[in-house]
């Protein structure tokens, strides 16, 4: 067998992997909405993500005590991006369809090509606008403003994209010095304080054993979702392994009918296909840029 096609066939499985577990991670949570508000279902699964990765860090021996100075306020803006992408994202997902708050989500590529262009001056031609503008209105057709289903949960599923593509800009600015493990128990912990301290000036609801268990579930399966996508990152061509990203939506849609019983309409469903075609085609057009000399 070819060895690179065997790898871009790792990188893939990897990929589907990583996007299966936030599904079920996102499954988890909203299950877990019916028990616990959403700052204390934050915290509680910030503790259990926290031990999980301090024993990761501990293992691969991540832990860094001095952050280089260059990278403190890149640290901060990605932890805030990080804060409110998760904040804005679980409130939409916590009150709305799981395929509908996914499906919104996935024009996170696009948002990022867009920010990338614009605040970081990368090299962005107009077949690639054109396509993140068909993107933005594959997103407009799934919220549908003015229609019954729109709402400030719709909104808060947009906000989210801006938070993360704050994070993921930050992100590309932080140097190899700073371990990828201990940027993810930074925001482990940073996202286990916020819920910790607003969980105080809201209503505490019993801490149920199912809470419990699915929250702890739930950080398992994001802990797998982030360590199979570094794997992803590491083995294969990324032009090969990325559109099975998209595969999240399936995971979306299938959980969403199977344990919530929601059955997306025909207009979420084609505003997912555009995005995922838009999402798909601006990949491959900057792969073929940075191919060209």
């Amino acid at each position: 067998m070819d060895t690179s096609f065997s790898e871009n066939m790792r990188g893939a499985a990897f990929m589907a992997i990583s996007m299966a577990a936030f599904v079920i991670n996102d499954t988890n949570m909203k299950l877990a909405a019916e028990h616990l508000s959403l700052f204390q279902a934050l915290f509680l699964r910030g503790i259990f993500t926290t031990i999980l990765l301090v024993s990761l860090a501990l293992y691969k021996k991540a832990i860094i005590f001095h952050i280089p100075k260059g990278d403190r306020k890149i640290l901060v803006l990605r932890l805030i991006g990080e804060l409110g992408g998760t904040l804005f994202f679980l409130n939409a997902l916590f009150n709305m369809p799981l395929a509908n708050a996914t499906a919104i989500v996935q024009a996170l590529p696009l948002a990022v090509t867009l920010a990338g262009a614009l605040f970081l001056r990368e090299a962005v031609g107009w077949r690639r606008y054109l396509a993140i503008g068909f993107g933005f209105i594959g997103v407009l057709i799934i919220v549908r403003p003015g229609s019954e289903g729109f709402n400030e949960f719709s909104l808060s599923a947009v906000a989210s994209i801006f938070c993360i593509v704050l994070r993921d800009l930050s992100t590309r600015r932080l140097s190899p010095a700073i371990p990828s493990l201990f940027v993810a128990l930074l925001t482990s912990v940073a996202i286990m304080l916020v819920g910790g301290i607003f969980s105080t000036v809201t209503d505490w609801k019993p801490v149920t054993t199912e809470g419990l268990t699915l929250l702890a579930t739930a950080s398992v399966f994001v802990i797998i979702a982030y360590l199979c996508s570094i794997k992803t990152m590491r083995v294969g061509d990324i032009s090969f392994s990325s559109p099975f990203r998209y595969t999240l939506l399936i995971w979306a849609i299938l959980l969403g009918f199977f344990v919530f019983g929601d059955i997306p309409d025909s207009w979420t469903i084609v505003g997912s296909l555009i995005i995922v075609g838009t999402g798909v085609y601006t990949f491959y057009r900057e792969q073929a840029v940075a191919r060209k000399p």
